[in-house]
């Protein structure tokens, strides 16, 4: 119980950021809520490199409580597609909506924090998996570069 009192201020701040990214707004007259990843991820690459440096935020946070391998690897999947697919023009937007990386990396850390689930390591699978996405992201970028240099 000392742990969920210890770990419970830090949570508190990311449930904050959780709900400003994947469900502060709410479409009127429906139940579907979204956020600022759904808004900013309407800005073509940038808004959704955006939406990755927050995610990461979040996991470098939950790195630095401490949480083990086998969530932080959890979290980095749902940012990978939530990145993949959130880049898809008009369809990517629209499963930013449904998808919310965000919540789901919250429920993974609250888990792990307040109940002690999803314990393990997976350390050597981290590292890769991010510098893959940061890969992926520079070859959106460069896309998008030539792109617009073949428009003009």
């Amino acid at each position: 119980m000392h742990t969920r009192q210890k770990e419970q201020p830090g949570l508190r701040k990311l449930r904050a950021l959780t709900k400003l990214m994947d469900s502060q707004f709410r479409i009127p007259g429906t139940t579907i809520r979204f956020g600022f990843d759904a808004v900013i991820g309407l800005v073509p690459g940038v808004g959704d490199f955006a939406s990755f440096l927050i995610s990461c935020y979040m996991i470098s946070i939950a790195m630095n409580k401490g949480a083990s391998g086998f969530v932080l690897a959890r979290m980095i999947v749902n940012i990978i597609v939530d990145a993949l697919v959130g880049a898809v023009p008009v369809l990517g937007d629209i499963f930013d909506v449904a998808f919310k990386a965000n919540q789901r990396n919250m429920k993974l850390m609250e888990e792990h924090y307040t109940e002690g689930r999803h314990q393990g390591s997976a350390a050597k699978v981290i590292i890769p998996v991010v510098i893959l996405l940061l890969g992926f992201f520079v070859g959106l970028g460069w896309l998008c570069y030539k792109f617009i240099t073949w428009l003009f």
